[in-house]
């Protein structure tokens, strides 16, 4: 590295919900962000290794932004993210309450989009657009 700190044309952003409790916080943005890391290849960054040669899983290669937002501007971006085809992963209250994947995933299958009981929501894309679905949120405190 030069110093100069590095510029992603890129942004990854979690916008969750403010009226979750830390842990529902926590955990919602840990179940996003692997969607991203598990569909978006070019997200993932390399492995990493200390100094006695011991690896570690590749990680992000750029920050992750974490907003909150009420269920209402929660919902706009979602009708937004979709109205711009960008990748994105979505929790839903439902899945709170279910204990795995096979029904996590019949929870949000179950339901019209317009009608998701949104907590979270993760969107990986250009600048721009991703500003654009998060606009309205503000930085998670």
């Amino acid at each position: 590295m030069d110093g100069q700190p590095l510029r992603f044309d890129t942004k990854i952003a979690v916008l969750l919900r403010d009226d979750l409790a830390p842990w529902q916080r926590l955990n919602v943005t840990s179940f996003l962000v692997s969607g991203l890391g598990s569909q978006v290849p070019e997200v993932i960054g390399a492995p990493y290794e200390d100094a006695d040669g011991v690896a570690y899983l590749p990680m992000f290669r750029q920050p992750v932004l974490v907003f909150e937002a009420t269920k209402e501007v929660l919902r706009a971006a979602h009708t937004r993210v979709l109205s711009r085809a960008l990748p994105r992963a979505v929790f839903t209250a439902d899945l709170f309450s279910t204990g795995n994947d096979t029904d996590n995933r019949a929870a949000v299958r179950a339901v019209p989009p317009a009608d998701l009981d949104l907590v979270g929501l993760a969107v990986y894309g250009p600048k721009g657009g991703v500003d654009k679905v998060v606009k309205g949120a503000r930085m998670h405190p």
